[in-house]
């Protein structure tokens, strides 16, 4: 085929904020670039249209924060951010994934972490700072905690609105409703062009390169079952119903490396009734995840994990696999007045399983599918064992924690002693999974034979390898960013070395 007849020069199938960074990058090179969207226009974006917005990034005070945010002198003297630095993400990202996190690839997200959202702050997204779910007011002033105190301005949704008009402003063909089918190949196992599916009919597209960044597999039951293990098929989704493997599946036929940990994946407590999928007008709401400030027990009415073990950034993505374990898969937390008015936004909307109680005999009665005898004496023993000679503080792990019992609490424990007292019901919400496709650092797609596959860059949630067993809060959206930044680089200098038309 005559190089003036590709389609384009660069193809990224996916349309969510590694896709968009990706397309975005490849345009600055020069490139012409189609964007794949499998959904439709009001549901694009895949997950990362479902996030809170949340981006966890390296800075050393508010000088850092300031190249993303505009901040008044007043509005930093209200604020603490402390630091989070380099040699913080390291440790977190290593302690999380048990020290399997792929060195290389850890490197270049931490180190490209801020720079890559700066970037983007040049093209035009906007961001602010966390106060409402990040930071709690201590002597006057919002502290942060977590290592988190940015997020983009209107969430997930405001990130993905804001990327589709900055790469449609600047010549990104999106095809909405349009799918990666299958990767076109010529003789010499060069990827030369994508089968795209759009309502039922099938187009090949050519290029002279191809960005995969179209998500996981936590959208696939049946492959959720066959690589997770029994009992996940029944698992509720978090986010985008199209994130069914499609993109990883695309490499493995041609030779793609599988590589990463495939029976995980990033998993909270989530509304127990909440539907299959994630619904955009609730967006992110139905998680829960103010559990260190409460206690959570199973429908045998035991209390099962330390609810203050860390902050919520270091546990919430593994204790929906907690959750998901326990007899019905679910649970219930629960919280007295003291400190109702410091749970997280999600549990003040209208779409949630709740239920509340003057008494704690009164409460667990209410707990559906739970032994309320079992469940009243469980609450006892645990109020007997809080250790109330020490401070309470939320901004910090404050050791505030239980004596005597066999699962302790370590940090934030309150003695549940003031009505009215509230419990709220949830399962397990897999927001998106772990194994994927074994990449360069350069973003090429490495092939079982040892070489990169000409032509193959990804991206995004199907990349294996950074994450193990659990994940540190707002590290998706920058990995997303980080590494489409570089594959849209790759991918456009790539096509146009190889003699394809700039645009």
């Amino acid at each position: 085929m005559a190089k003036k007849e590709l389609d384009a020069d660069v193809i990224v199938v996916g349309a969510g904020n590694a896709a968009c960074s990706a397309a975005m990058a490849a345009r600055d090179s020069g490139a012409r670039v189609i964007m794949l969207e499998a959904a439709p226009k009001e549901e694009r974006g895949g997950n990362s249209t479902y996030t809170a917005g949340a981006l966890r990034l390296v800075y050393t005070g508010p000088d850092d924060v300031k190249t993303l945010v505009d901040l008044s002198d007043a509005e930093i003297e209200a604020r603490d951010f402390g630091t989070y630095t380099e040699e913080q993400y390291f440790e977190d990202m290593y302690r999380m994934t048990r020290y399997r996190t792929d060195p290389e690839l850890c490197d270049i997200l931490v180190k490209n972490s801020t720079p890559a959202w700066q970037w983007w702050r040049k093209h035009g997204v906007k961001f602010q700072t966390s106060e409402g779910r990040q930071a709690f007011k201590v002597d006057g002033k919002f502290k942060f905690w977590g290592g988190l105190c940015v997020e983009t301005w209107g969430g997930g949704h405001g990130l993905i609105d804001t990327e589709h008009e900055i790469c449609a402003k600047n010549g990104v063909d999106i095809r909405y409703e349009t799918a990666g089918h299958a990767l076109i190949t010529d003789d010499d196992g060069n990827v030369i062009g994508v089968k795209a599916r759009k309502k039922g009919k099938i187009t090949d597209l050519s290029c002279g390169a191809v960005v995969l960044a179209c998500g996981g597999f936590e959208s696939n039951a049946e492959m959720r079952c066959r690589y997770m293990g029994p009992g996940w098929e029944l698992a509720k989704v978090r986010g985008t119903r199209f994130n069914t493997g499609g993109g990883i599946n695309m490499a493995l036929a041609i030779g793609a490396i599988p590589h990463g940990h495939w029976s995980s994946g990033h998993a909270v407590a989530w509304d127990f009734n909440a539907p299959p999928f994630g619904d955009l007008t609730v967006g992110d709401n139905f998680q829960k995840h103010s559990y260190p400030l409460g206690i959570m027990v199973n429908a045998t009415g035991k209390r099962f994990v330390d609810e203050g073990f860390d902050f919520r950034n270091y546990t919430y993505a593994k204790y929906g696999h907690v959750v998901k374990d326990q007899p019905d898969m679910m649970a219930w937390q629960i919280f007295d007045k003291k400190v109702l008015h410091m749970l997280r936004g999600e549990y003040r909307i209208k779409r949630m399983t709740k239920v509340s109680a003057d008494t704690l005999e009164g409460l667990v009665e209410k707990l559906e599918g739970v032994d309320a005898k079992a469940c009243l004496a469980e609450l006892k023993a645990y109020n007997a064992a809080v250790m109330t000679d020490v401070p309470f503080n939320p901004a910090i792990k404050d050791g505030r924690g239980t004596n005597g019992l066999a699962v302790a609490k370590s940090n934030w424990a309150n003695v549940l002693d003031t009505p009215p007292y509230e419990a709220y019901q949830v399962g397990c919400g897999l927001t998106f999974t772990f194994g994927g496709l074994k990449i360069s650092s350069g973003c090429e797609v490495e092939h079982t034979d040892g070489h990169s596959i000409p032509g193959l860059y990804a991206a995004g949630e199907l990349v294996g390898g950074l994450f193990y067993h659990n994940y540190p809060g707002g590290t998706g959206l920058t990995s997303g960013a980080v590494f489409g930044k570089i594959a849209g680089e790759g991918a456009g200098g790539y096509a146009l070395g190889q003699g394809q038309r700039k645009a």
